[in-house]
């Protein structure tokens, strides 16, 4: 089993392959400086398709390499928090306007229901879930992404996308199994590729949120509030080595590409 953490700048990509050799991809950014895009990423690796495909955030930055991966692989299943319409996402993107990738993911959403035919994937040695506000109850994108909370071998990951302080705190108060999810992760990538209001203090403070291991997907500092690596390195419990050095905190600004690899029982990241 593997997970990949792709260095798609400000942006979002990942890819888990189970023991079986089925594939989870979460969100599809691209990396507009290296030209890094999903599809074009598999199609190289002899792969031609995708069982699922979960897109966390209505943003452009987590589905802009869409149309690169929908033109090189085919698709099993959407995963997505569907109390947003295709409808609602256009709705919700008319006042900035709406890039190619979102653009893509409204026509793909408007012609899928779960995986069509196709029975849900088996994803061996893998726990799934997800979690997410209601529309209307948020009509911000952010406050609508979806968390997605995996089990792989021992080791929990919290993908919560873009979500902000109220909307960890809507979910906290409504559902006991996303509480125990917060409590259970072991490494949390961070809210809106680390930016101030992604922080939920209370998942930390009340709810026993305590990874070994956070990963902050962006680029270089666009903007202040991205500066919270020491916020977070002091939530963090470490890992003894990840390239030769005990770290709290990961980046793909700084690290790149990051890698878990699961043998046997163990784990590794590089």
């Amino acid at each position: 089993m593997q997970l990949e953490i792709f260095d798609v700048e400000h942006g979002a990509c990942a890819l888990l392959t189970a023991d079986n050799g089925t594939r989870l991809m979460i969100d599809c950014g691209h990396n507009a400086t290296t030209g890094w895009k999903p599809g074009t990423y598999l199609i190289n690796k002899g792969i031609r398709y995708l069982d699922m495909l979960a897109i966390t955030n209505y943003d452009e930055d987590h589905a802009s390499g869409l149309p690169n991966l929908i033109a090189n692989v085919d698709i099993g299943w959407l995963w997505r928090n569907k109390s947003v319409t295709p409808q609602t996402i256009t709705t919700l993107k008319s006042e900035y306007g709406m890039g190619k990738g979102i653009e893509t993911l409204v026509n793909m959403a408007s012609n899928y229901c779960g995986g069509g035919s196709t029975a849900s994937p088996d994803f061996t040695g893998v726990e799934r879930q997800c979690f997410y506000n209601n529309y209307p109850s948020f009509d911000d994108e952010n406050n609508l992404s979806m968390v997605v909370f995996l089990k792989c071998n021992g080791i929990n990951f919290l993908f919560p996308g873009d979500i902000e302080c109220a909307g960890w705190l809507k979910l906290l108060q409504d559902d006991p199994s996303f509480r125990r999810a917060v409590a259970e992760t072991t490494v949390l990538i961070a809210s809106h590729h680390g930016r101030e209001n992604g922080i939920c203090q209370e998942i930390f403070d009340v709810h026993g949120c305590k990874p070994q291991l956070i990963i902050i997907s962006d680029d270089y500092h666009q903007y202040n509030t991205q500066k919270t690596v020491n916020y977070y390195a002091s939530k963090a419990r470490g890992i003894e080595n990840f390239r030769g050095y005990p770290r709290t905190v990961l980046t793909t600004r700084k690290d790149g590409d990051i890698t878990f690899n699961f043998n046997q029982g163990s784990c590794s990241v590089y």
